[in-house]
C-alpha cells in the first residue's frame, strides 16, 4: 500500500501499523526480503505520521498567531 492509500490513513492508524511493523522487525524470524519489505513499509508509515504531526503543528502555530493578533500584544501570563 503506497501513495494515495497511505495518505488516506489517519495518524492513529499509521502509528499503530508502524508499531506492529517495528514489533515484527524486532522479533526477527523473517527472511531478508520480508525484512526489507517491512522496513520500506515502516518508512512509508513514518512519513505519514510526520505529515500528520507537521500539519497539527502548523494548525497550532496558526491558532496561536491568531490569538496573539487578537490580543494585540500576545497573551498575558496567568497569575
Amino acid at each position: 500500500m503506497t501513495g494515495k492509500a497511505d495518505e488516506a490513513l489517519g495518524y492513529e492508524q499509521a502509528r499503530d501499523e508502524l508499531i506492529e511493523v517495528v514489533r515484527r522487525l524486532e522479533a526477527g524470524g523473517t527472511t531478508l526480503e520480508e525484512s526489507l519489505a517491512l522496513w520500506e513499509r515502516g518508512e512509508e508509515l513514518a512519513r505519514v505520521c510526520r505529515t500528520w504531526l507537521e500539519g497539527a503543528r502548523r494548525r497550532l502555530d496558526a491558532a496561536l498567531a491568531e490569538e496573539e493578533g487578537e490580543d494585540g500584544k500576545g497573551a498575558e501570563p496567568s497569575r
